[in-house]
């Protein structure tokens, strides 16, 4: 498998100033590998394609999408983001694989590559993919917990606890219910709110070590490691989604739940905050600016079909989302369907007991009294429309749909709403276990693809950690699982939230705007599609140049200003349990949370105006640095010679010279024709001298 050899592994790109022709420049097969033969590679493109799709489905897919899905109009919102997908999802997403796999390059070396005033952008990114690692670990770690506890029968969330001091029921599990308790009691032993840190969760910390100890193992030979795990962790998750699927079809409610999910509701399509909500999760589900699809991409081969994997890996993580919604609403709907059979019979129990104190029952329901476990639902419901509001009894209605429209997300679907039904299946502890067992591997393949993103690039920019990937990785794990511990504490669930809804959604979308400045109007479009056309062979769609330079763009620009205006002009809140009432509560960030949140966002974003200022000053006061680095590979260009001094002489007839704005004009990222190129030894000493940065 022949490989391009990357712009810091000697590479030989010539960049062209303005007016000047296209030089045809290549490196031969043997040359090209015997350059860049130390940068790893897929061993075949399913490992390729299983790695992508296993960074970009994730626990979002599963607890995230159905509950935008039911909230915002159900079909009309799987509409919106289709249409959000294909119009902004995939170019970008395309922009990205195409980058990485012609320049291939980490984010950090990839933006620097079209210009040193850029390289902040891909700093930003290794960042971001840090601050989501420490937090994704620790549900990681939840996972590992509650597949541990699934070993048992009865599960041990199934009933509340018996208070051995009073022989009662625990008050706080009767004031929710079993799997709540469990949850929050048994598992995070919570405090009330942020400000109450309390000591570290012992139980926890030792799960987040085992999390971060998978983690390092299976990266820590790259990605001829990671790969492999790949080909389980990317695949199981699709077979317990079928069988869940399949199981729950078989459910009583599994119909209202479908019904439920698909019914579309036209009228979500002029709220713009469901067009924000659908563009971040398009946003988010395809993984753009994390430098995760950079570096997966730029493993392969240049000549590898980089469109047409980007619509297929978008096309898979749209059906996942689909199948996910599925299961999520079979298991609802008998949720649901169980809740109301529950109060259906609550009911006509108070009615029997009315019964027998002799009042007037003219108003005597026509079903069986005997066996209220064999009503239906329907029939309660039409009794209770033309006689229950003749009652002074506290009956209610019993409504299915009131059941359904309490929706839940994120960890409350994972550990409360579905450890509810898995205990209700029969064989419960096998039924747990898998499903815990595919979150645990949803978790882990999206965790491989986000220290890929900080690893590459940094290895990839800095040579000495390159020489020592396995310590790199080593070190990063456990940097990350001490910074982790804050998320053990009994406040870790709050802070886990924080990083979650604010961490990373401005740093990420600031930094897609960037990548899509630099692609667009740095580099240029027409360049860009040029480049993609010496890999692929033949030209994409011209409709990819208008999407990048102004459709995306834009969209881009809105959702970042919908995204700051919704929290300047809401104060960001966050869920806390109250234990005495045993239940949630919103509650207001304190002021040091807050400013915690603006320290979060300005760290991760600082990268790219600094960067620029940087090498701006760099050029302005140090023209001859800037010479050498910014000019890159023009100032190299010397080191390079053919294999007829002739035409060496020829060669150095049309040295190029940086432009005086420090942003390098290029002619293509990729090199074209067949001319041979060889290193000379002046070149390999002052690589040595080149940190790359």
């Amino acid at each position: 498998m022949t490989e391009k050899p990357s712009l810091n592994g000697g590479e030989d790109r010539q960049w062209l100033g303005d007016g000047q022709s296209e030089s045809e420049i290549a490196l031969s097969p043997d040359e090209n590998n015997a350059d860049n033969g130390d940068r790893p590679a897929w061993d075949s493109k399913i490992q390729y394609v299983l790695a992508q799709v296993g960074f970009s489905v994730g626990l979002g897919n599963v607890w995230r999408f159905p509950y935008l899905c039911h909230k915002n109009g159900g079909g009309a919102f799987m509409l919106l983001y289709v249409f959000l997908l294909l119009v902004v999802g995939v170019p970008l997403f395309f922009m990205e694989l195409a980058a990485g796999q012609s320049i291939r390059q980490g984010s950090i070396g990839v933006w620097k590559h079209i210009s040193p005033k850029l390289a902040g952008i891909g700093y930003s990114s290794c960042l971001v993919c840090f601050y989501v690692a420490l937090y994704y670990n620790v549900i990681i770690a939840w996972s590992l917990f509650y597949m541990g506890n699934s070993f048992q029968y009865p599960l041990p969330w199934h009933h509340c606890p018996i208070d051995v001091a009073t022989n009662n029921t625990v008050k706080e599990c009767a004031q929710s219910s079993p799997t709540s308790f469990f949850w929050f009691r048994k598992a995070l032993n919570i405090s009330n709110s942020i400000e109450e840190s309390g000591e570290f969760n012992s139980i926890m910390t030792g799960c987040l070590l085992a999390a971060w100890t998978i983690v390092s193992l299976a990266m820590i030979k790259g990605i001829k490691s990671s790969a492999k795990v790949m080909y389980f962790s990317s695949v199981f998750p699709y077979v317990v989604l079928f069988i869940f699927l399949i199981r729950g079809l078989m459910l009583d409610g599994a119909v209202e739940g479908i019904t439920y999910m698909f019914y579309p509701r036209l009228e979500i399509w002029g709220n713009m905050q469901v067009w924000r909500q659908a563009a971040t999760q398009v946003f988010f589900a395809l993984g753009l600016g994390y430098g995760s699809v950079i570096a997966y991409s730029s493993y392969n081969p240049v000549q590898n079909n980089c469109h047409r994997d980007a619509l297929m890996v978008s096309g898979i993580n749209f059906m996942t989302s689909v199948l996910a919604s599925l299961v999520v609403f079979v298991i609802l709907g008998f949720r649901a369907k169980n809740i109301a059979k529950d109060c259906v019979a609550g009911n006509l129990g108070l009615l029997s007991a009315t019964s027998t104190q002799g009042q007037d029952q003219h108003w005597w329901p026509w079903f069986n009294m005997t066996d209220p476990s064999s009503v239906l639902v329907e029939d309660y419901r039409e009794w209770y429309s033309h006689y229950g509001a003749m009652l002074s009894l506290n009956i209610t209605d019993c409504s299915l749909e009131d059941e359904m429209n309490k929706g839940v997300e994120g960890t409350g679907l994972a550990f409360i709403a579905f450890t509810e039904v898995m205990a209700l299946f029969p064989a419960s502890p096998f039924w747990s276990t898998l499903f815990f067992l595919m979150l645990l591997n949803l978790g882990l393949s999206t965790m491989f693809g986000t220290m890929q993103g900080i690893l590459t690039p940094l290895m990839d920019n800095f040579k000495l950690l390159g020489r020592h990937r396995t310590l790199l990785t080593v070190c990063s794990c456990a940097v990350g699982f001490l910074i982790g511990l804050l998320f053990t504490q009994r406040s870790g669930n709050y802070f886990v939230a924080m990083f979650d809804d604010y961490s990373a959604t401005l740093p990420l979308i600031i930094v897609v705007i960037f990548e899509t400045i630099s692609v667009s109007w740095v580099y240029g479009t027409d360049r860009f599609l040029d480049d993609i056309e010496d890999m692929l062979k033949w030209r994409p769609p011209v409709v990819y140049k208008y999407l990048w330079k102004y459709v995306c763009l834009l969209a881009m620009i809105g959702l970042l200003t919908a995204s700051l205006l919704r929290m300047v002009f809401k104060r960001p809140t966050y869920t806390a349990w109250n234990q005495s009432t045993g239940s949630e509560m919103t509650l207001e960030y304190p002021s040091w949370a807050l400013a915690m949140i603006v320290v979060l966002i300005l760290f991760a974003s600082l990268p790219v105006p600094i960067g620029y200022i940087h090498a701006t000053l760099q050029h302005r006061w140090l023209p001859d640095a800037h010479a050498e680095e910014a000019g890159g590979q023009d100032v190299r260009r010397d080191l390079y010679t053919k294999c007829s001094s002739a035409e060496q002489l020829d060669s150095d007839s049309h040295q190029v010279t940086p432009e005086e704005d420090g942003v390098r004009s290029r002619t293509t990222f990729l090199p074209v024709g067949s001319e041979h190129y060889h290193l000379l030894s002046q070149q390999e000493e002052e690589e040595e001298q080149d940190t790359g940065v």
